[in-house]
Parts: structure tokens; C-alpha cells; sequence
């Protein structure tokens, strides 16, 4: 009893068989079995059984490429194919040896499925059997096969092409956020398929064309091959064993093609299915019954071929009627779902009950507004010149580049209160600009200060209060030809919206936008902000940092190397003049060049004289980071005499020159100068750059 049971437990017993029931060791015993039969004889009853296999194995491929909605649901399609490729190749070569060994003895020598099959297509006329069979062989090989296999060729290529583009449309959603990571993997894994399978069926529309090729050889070979064994070996006559071999050579033949013909039209289903999705005959339907004229156009085209003389009226007729009753059935259906949609679009615009406005959106403000009159609304959409949004969209652009500052977005409204033809601009709610212009007109400015002698309406232009004239259109050459500056309207509003932002961009650089910069460094700078902010210095002290540089107009854009200099002074003092100075200091080569001659490239200078320099560094009341300047009205008013005096005068001759002062004293003089002369640079000698080339046209 114990032995007996050790031999249950060695896998006698239902486990032990469970484990020969394993999907993968039943492949592999197909395999097995499908390889043996091209090397062992196979007995016609179990032949018969194969074929049945081979024929319902055909159908089963069919019917799955017709439900599928996309190629990927069917990826094994290829070792399918290549699985059904070789049960059809080993039952031909079986076959073939019983119809070769056998044949003599009847047309059941190969089993009933063959005889069946002979006797169907031949209906006792051998070359009425050969003409059909060598037919269907014409349009398995020459068509389907063929075309399927060009299909998949041409599918493999582009899909293979298109991998890169799609591989770099997934990166691009995932860094967008439109995908997360997982979403990524699957769309990669998905694309991977994809190419994979369409190679694959590359490859697998040669198997299919092979065993086309393989069938027709066969055929040659068993009809001449059995008459040979037949009249040679057996004895039989010719009439007899051409009708015995030829009907077993062709029941056999359409048995293996049959099959071989249902595979090739299920590869080209699934290689032609493309971008189709949902199953075959709903695309089909959906796609057809789109259109019901098509069926209208066709039902008349029969009519008319009823008319012809000697056709079958009745026929053509009844497929009119038909397509008559689709088109007219179609047609209802479409205006029907379009009456659906249309409710359900009705239903789904459900006015919402009116609720009061938040009290907390009164406070919101905007940045940056251009307010424009009626009259000046075609500006917005001017197709005959650049249209203000297409300038403002430049404007941005080119302040982030020259200044580092990125530029609020503008909101442009209509104001009745304006006159017709004026504007008004607003920094926070607030007017900072405004001025008239005159649409159809041009601008015409003299670059030297005076009034142009250009007939038309004397102004001012708006940003700078030079001398202008509106002049007409027809007008631009003889200006141009005058050395005048021309712009047009929608050009002067922008230069002013330029300098009122410049102007304000220390006011319109707010926490936030500050904030957004510090994350917004590349990724080189990131330790960077890391290790200042928040441990050595705020956002705000950045921000405020940031604000004194705009409000001079320096560049923020060399932002790492600002980072540096605060880092580098808030060592000593956390006073935003002082760090703001030492800042200036690191971006000395920048301040130099910026205000460099355009021609020359020199630094054109007016140095502060001693005694200047002696009378401010005297005014200066406190200790350490609390001084503050106190000079005598009178003094003062001395001061901005001789500085408009000397600035005015260099103007005059064409130079822009900068005011040098001393380290100690530069904020101080710049506070006073900012009022009166804004646009006077003032910069110490710590920031005159040792590469730069200096000429000293005056000393004030």
C-alpha cells in the first residue's frame, strides 16, 4: 500500500495529469504533433479530423479580425498565422502521401473531407474542376495574398517612420503635465506593440504568400505524380487515373485553400483596419450611411440601366426600389439625430440662476491697461498694418529680452469718457500716460527737436512732448526724404506703452513675479537659489533688489549673477541700498556697455567735481545704514542748474553722457537727479569696468 501510494503521488493522479494539461506544454504538444506530421504517415479517419481542424481553425481567425476594433487587439495574429501556415503545409504533405501511396484504390484514398470536396467543385467534368480550382489559386495568390502582403509592407513603413514623432509628442505631454508617468509607460508600451506587431505582419504576409506558392506546387506535383504511380505501378488506364488523382489532387487543393483563402482575407481585414476603430461592420454601416445621397445617386444609375434595351428590368428595378428606400430611410434617421442633438444642446445651455458678483473681485486690479476711445477700436483688428495686439505681443518680447523683466499682460477696453480719438494708460487703475491719435495719418517727428515743415496738423508726440505733425499717407516719401521720423498710429501708442512700463517696472514687479523668476532659473542655477533663499535673504529682499535696478532701467536678465552679489553682501549688511550697490558692482561690464556711445563705443562721462563730492559727502546726516542726505534748498537748486546746464549742452552735440560719482555718494545724487532728469544715468567708479574705454567730456 505505501508503494502504491509513492506511485500515486509521482503524478499518476489527477495533479500529476494537470500538469499535461498546462496551456503551454498543449502548445507545445501541437507543435510537436504538427512537425510529426511531415515526417509520419497519418491514417485517412485522423486526416479527415485535421482537415477539420485546419478549416474551422480559418474561420475562428476570421470572425476575431471582423469583431476587433483595433489591430493591436489581435498582436499574436502573426504566430498565428504562422501556426495555421504550418498545419496547412503538414496536411498537404500528409495528403499528398496517401494520395500517392493510395490513390489506386478510390477516390476515398485520402480521406472523406477530400473526396467531398472533389466531387463538389468537379460535378463529375475534370477540366471544369481544374478551371475553377486554378481560379480560386489565381485569386488567393495574385489578389488577396498580394495585396495584403503590400498593405502590411507599406504599414510597417510608416508606422517604423512615425515612431520618433509619436515617441516625442508623449515626452512633450508628460513635461506639459497632460500625462502622469504611468500614463507615459502604458502610451510607450502601447507604441512599442504597435511597431512590433506591424513588422511582425511585414514578415507574416510572406508565410501567407509562400503557402499560396507551396499549394500550387503541390497540386502539379500530385496530379502528375499519381498519374505516373497510377498508370505506371498499378495498372490503371489513363481516362481512370486521370479522373481518380485529379479529384483527389483537387479536393485536396481546396481543402489546403479554402483556408489558406479565409487567413489571407483575414490579413488583409486586420492590416487595412487602420485608424478605424470599433468592429468592421459597424465602421462599415457608420461610414456608409453617412451619406444618403449615395444611395439616392445609386438607385437612380439602376433605373437607368433598367432602361437599357435586353436588361433585366426586374432586377435593376427591385435594387432601385432598395436604394431608394435606404436613401429615403437615411435621411429621416440623419434629421431625426440632428433634431436630438440639437434638444440635447438646448437642454445642456440651462440658464444658471443669477448670483452676485463677489464684493472681493471689485478689488482686483489690473497691471497694465491701454483704454482707448470708439474711434481708435479699429487698431485692434487693423488688417491693413500691424495690429496693437500683434505689437504688444513684440513689446513683451523684446522687454524680457533687453531687460530681463517679463511684462504683464495688457488688457485693452473701450472708454466712452475718452474723446474719440484718445487713449489712456494705466499702471494699477492708475494714469500714467495718455494722448490723442489720428487714424488714416502718419506721425511725422524731426529727430533734431524741430517743428516739421510738412504741411499737415502740428502735435505733440505723445511719449517724449517732441514737436510732431499728423501728415497724410501719401505724405511718407517727401517726409522720409526730409530726414523726418514716420510711424504710424498704432506704432506711437506702443512707443509710449514702451517707456510708461519701462518707467513703472519697478512698481510692476511684484512678489510673485519675483518668485516666478528664482523658479523659473534653469536648472544649472538651482543651488544657487537653494542656499539664498529663504536661509541668507527673502523674495522680498530679492524683489526690493530687483525693483532699485529696474528703476534705473539696468538689466534683471543676468539674474544668477545678481543672486551672487546679494549673497556676497548680505555677509556685511542686509540694507537694500548697500546691497543694491554691490550688485551694480558685479554687473559693472553690463552697466558700461549698455550706455556705451553706438558708434564710437566709448563711455562718455561728466565726473561729479571734488568740491561737488565734498558738499555731498558734508550733507550726509546718521551713521552707518541710517545716513541720510541734507543739503541746503539752495545748494540743491545750484546743483540742478549746473547738471541740466551740462547734460542740456552735451545733448545738444549729440553725446548721452553719464554722470560719475563716487561710491559713497552715487544713491544720493541719483535720488536728487530722478526728479528733474530721469533719464541721466549716474554710476560710481566701482562700476567702470577695466575693459571699457573711457572718454571725460566734462567735469560738472
Amino acid at each position: 500500500m505505501a508503494g502504491d501510494a509513492g506511485f500515486m503521488t509521482a503524478g499518476s493522479g489527477p495533479r500529476g495529469l494537470g500538469r499535461f494539461l498546462r496551456p503551454d506544454i498543449g502548445m507545445a504538444l501541437g507543435m510537436v504533433v504538427i512537425l510529426g506530421v511531415l515526417l509520419m504517415p497519418m491514417p485517412s479517419v485522423l486526416l479527415d479530423i485535421m482537415l477539420g481542424l485546419s478549416i474551422i481553425l480559418s474561420v475562428m481567425i476570421l470572425m476575431v479580425t471582423l469583431f476587433i476594433r483595433t489591430p493591436l487587439e489581435f498582436s499574436v495574429f502573426p504566430t498565428v498565422l504562422l501556426i495555421a501556415t504550418m498545419l496547412r503545409l503538414s496536411l498537404n504533405l500528409a495528403s499528398t502521401r496517401l494520395i500517392l501511396a493510395e490513390g489506386h484504390t478510390g477516390t476515398d484514398a485520402a480521406g472523406k473531407v477530400i473526396e467531398a470536396f472533389g466531387n463538389f467543385i468537379m460535378q463529375g467534368n475534370v477540366v471544369i474542376g481544374l478551371i475553377v480550382f486554378v481560379i480560386l489559386v489565381i485569386v488567393n495568390f495574385i489578389v488577396i495574398t498580394k495585396g495584403s502582403g503590400r498593405i502590411a509592407e507599406v504599414a510597417a513603413r510608416f508606422t517604423l517612420d512615425s515612431m520618433p514623432g509619436k515617441q516625442m509628442a508623449i515626452d512633450a505631454d508628460l513635461s506639459a503635465g497632460l500625462i502622469d508617468e504611468t500614463q507615459a509607460r502604458a502610451r510607450r508600451r502601447e507604441l512599442e506593440t504597435e511597431s512590433n506587431f506591424y513588422g511582425a505582419m511585414d514578415g507574416a504576409s510572406k508565410f501567407v504568400r509562400g503557402d499560396a506558392v507551396a499549394g500550387i506546387l503541390i497540386t502539379i506535383i500530385n496530379i502528375i505524380g499519381g498519374m505516373v504511380i497510377g498508370i505506371a505501378q498499378s495498372g490503371m488506364s489513363f481516362e481512370d487515373a486521370a479522373n481518380t488523382y485529379t479529384l483527389l489532387t483537387i479536393g485536396d487543393g481546396l481543402v489546403s485553400q479554402v483556408p489558406a483563402l479565409i487567413v489571407s482575407t483575414a490579413a488583409g481585414l486586420l492590416v487595412s483596419k487602420g485608424a478605424n476603430d470599433g468592429p468592421t461592420d459597424r465602421a462599415l454601416f457608420e461610414q456608409f450611411s453617412k451619406y444618403p445621397s449615395v444611395f439616392g445617386m445609386a438607385s437612380l444609375v439602376m433605373v437607368i440601366m433598367a432602361a437599357l434595351p435586353g436588361t433585366p428590368s426586374i432586377i435593376f428595378l427591385t435594387l432601385a426600389a432598395a436604394s431608394g428606400f435606404g436613401s429615403l430611410a437615411l435621411s429621416r434617421r440623419k434629421v431625426a439625430a440632428s433634431a436630438r442633438e440639437a434638444r440635447a444642446e438646448a437642454d445642456a445651455v440651462v440658464p444658471a440662476p443669477p448670483q452676485d458678483e463677489p464684493i472681493s473681485t471689485a478689488l482686483a486690479m489690473d497691471p497694465l491697461r491701454i483704454e482707448l476711445g470708439y474711434g481708435l477700436l479699429p487698431l485692434i483688428n487693423d488688417a491693413t498694418s500691424h495690429r496693437l495686439t500683434d505689437q504688444i505681443k513684440a513689446l513683451r518680447r523684446q522687454i524680457a529680452t533687453e531687460m530681463g523683466f517679463v511684462m504683464p499682460s495688457v488688457r485693452i477696453l473701450d472708454n466712452m469718457q475718452l474723446p474719440s480719438m484718445g487713449y489712456s494708460l494705466r499702471i494699477k487703475e492708475l494714469e500714467a500716460g495718455a494722448g490723442t491719435l489720428k487714424l488714416g495719418h502718419l506721425l511725422a517727428i524731426d529727430p533734431r527737436g524741430g517743428q516739421v515743415s510738412v504741411p499737415g496738423e502740428h502735435t505733440r508726440e505723445p511719449t517724449f512732448g517732441l514737436p510732431a505733425t499728423w501728415i497724410d499717407g501719401n505724405q511718407r516719401e517727401e517726409a522720409s526724404f526730409r530726414g523726418y521720423t514716420v510711424v504710424e498710429p498704432a506704432t506711437v501708442l506702443t512707443t509710449h506703452l514702451t517707456e510708461v512700463v519701462k518707467d513703472h517696472m519697478a512698481e510692476l514687479l511684484s512678489y510673485a513675479e519675483t518668485k516666478k523668476l528664482l523658479d523659473e532659473l534653469p536648472s544649472d542655477h538651482a543651488k544657487l537659489v537653494e542656499d539664498l533663499v529663504p536661509s541668507v535673504v527673502t523674495v522680498s529682499t530679492v524683489q526690493r533688489v530687483l525693483q532699485q535696478l529696474l528703476a534705473e532701467r539696468v538689466s534683471i536678465r543676468d539674474l544668477p549673477t545678481i543672486l551672487e552679489g546679494i549673497g556676497e553682501a548680505s555677509a556685511q549688511t542686509h540694507n537694500i541700498m548697500l546691497l543694491t550697490e554691490h550688485v551694480r558692482g558685479r554687473l559693472g561690464r553690463q552697466i558700461c556697455t549698455a550706455n556705451a556711445h553706438p558708434t564710437g563705443g566709448y563711455l562718455p562721462l561728466v565726473t561729479l567735481s571734488p568740491q561737488w563730492e565734498q558738499a555731498f559727502v558734508q550733507s550726509l546726516t546718521g551713521s552707518g545704514e541710517q545716513r541720510q542726505l541734507a543739503m541746503a534748498p539752495s545748494k540743491l537748486h545750484e546743483f540742478i542748474n549746473a547738471v541740466k546746464s551740462a547734460f542740456d549742452d552735451w545733448g545738444a552735440r549729440g553725446e548721452s553722457p553719464v554722470l560719475l560719482t563716487s561710491p559713497a555718494i552715487r544713491p544720493y545724487v541719483r535720488s536728487i537727479i530722478e526728479r528733474f532728469r530721469p533719464q541721466t544715468v549716474v554710476i560710481s567708479q566701482n562700476e567702470i569696468h577695466p575693459s571699457s574705454r573711457l572718454k571725460t567730456l566734462a567735469q560738472l
